[in-house]
């Protein structure tokens, strides 16, 4: 960023351009810096950290944000954040941010989320980065609580910052703001979905199968974000893209010949 000169910050989601949590992000990011916005043209969620080889992807510009350069992707999450960084803007942006994600992704829920692998995506390209959900599935939901802590934590980042190799998960939860404690950091709880499939048939008579299942909470612990959703705080957790398991290494050095 040349001095004196105002913050590039990249918004993209999963939800797709349209949905009501990216333009409730885009409202309050827009005191920070020059807005640019890359989203998905259509619903990615649950894309994970997925990338478009076999299919081309297509940028349209978009009028839906007045005054913010805006284009729509027929790609996922992830291509958007890596178009937005090699052709959009041409330059790593200042700042990712990614959401506001109508649902929360808390806990392994991470590792489906295409909200949360833009953000990582971003920190993987040493970008600081954000990820942000709101623990309400719908899609007019009230974006107000989740506004006021996202201005917040963009002001802390702009006071202080942070190692651009981590991105922020940041999760708040379906409550009035009156009713929200603050802000809690943690850690990421272990927690898991029950899977199951129902079989199903078409009107052919044709099986098809339907991911459902049930949320298991195996983690008890009071310094998680499951626990700080639960008890009515906005949970932080410091997350990055290096999966291997320290506490295990040495371990597995016998193994080697």
């Amino acid at each position: 960023m040349i001095m004196g000169s105002k913050p590039q910050i990249l918004i993209t989601n999963d939800d797709g351009i349209s949905a009501k949590g990216i333009a409730a992000l885009i409202e309050v990011a827009k005191p920070f810096g020059d807005i640019y916005v890359l989203a998905p043209d259509k619903p990615q969620s649950g894309m994970g950290h997925a990338i478009s080889i076999h299919d081309p992807i297509r940028l349209f510009k978009s009028e839906l944000y007045p005054g913010v350069q805006s284009y729509a992707c027929s790609g996922t999450p992830v291509d958007c954040v890596k178009l937005g960084i090699f052709e959009l803007l041409g330059t790593k942006p200042d700042l990712l941010l990614s959401g506001i994600n109508h649902g929360e992704n808390s806990s392994t829920n991470v590792l489906y989320s295409g909200t949360m692998s833009a953000a990582i995506e971003g920190a993987m390209e040493g970008i600081p980065s954000f990820g942000f959900s709101l623990a309400d599935f719908s899609a007019d939901a009230d974006f107000s609580a989740a506004q006021h802590y996202i201005q917040i934590l963009l002001a802390q980042f702009f006071e202080k910052g942070f190692e651009p190799s981590v991105c922020l998960n940041v999760n708040i939860p379906k409550l009035p703001l009156s009713e929200i404690k603050g802000i809690r950091v943690v850690k990421q709880a272990h927690a898991y979905w029950a899977d199951r499939f129902e079989k199903r048939q078409d009107q052919y008579g044709r099986d098809y199968f339907w991911l459902t299942g049930e949320f298991a909470d195996l983690d008890q612990r009071p310094d998680t974000d499951l626990h700080a959703l639960k008890e009515g705080f906005v949970s932080v957790v410091p997350t990055h893209f290096d999966l291997t398991s320290y506490a295990h290494l040495s371990h597995f050095k016998s193994w080697e010949q």
